[in-house]
């Protein structure tokens, strides 16, 4: 399981933090205010490349992400039962 590093702590023990996932594949979630934001984690050197590419292209969202969250958009319209919008809804709630 990843250690929870603070945004603050990270810039503090950068060093260390990175010798520890260099040396023992340590892994890290960064968080700010409590909330994750960021993972660190060790990358394989003879596979360097096509890991950091794999990586990155997991964390982003693809076609398919795009498709589906609109087909649920469309779902959630089509049986929307307020007069009022989803915004106005949160407003309320905020009060």
């Amino acid at each position: 399981m990843a250690q929870q590093v603070g945004i603050r702590e990270l810039k503090n023990e950068a060093s260390e933090i990175i010798r520890a996932v260099r040396e023992e594949r340590a892994e890290y979630v960064v968080t700010y205010r409590g909330q994750p934001v960021a993972v660190i984690l060790p990358v394989d050197e003879s596979s360097r490349a096509v890991q950091i590419g794999q990586l990155l292209a997991a964390s982003r969202p693809n076609d398919d992400f795009w498709a589906r969250l609109n087909a649920l958009g469309r779902e959630i319209n089509a049986q929307w039962a307020s007069d009022k919008t989803g915004v106005e809804l949160v407003a309320e709630q905020r009060r």
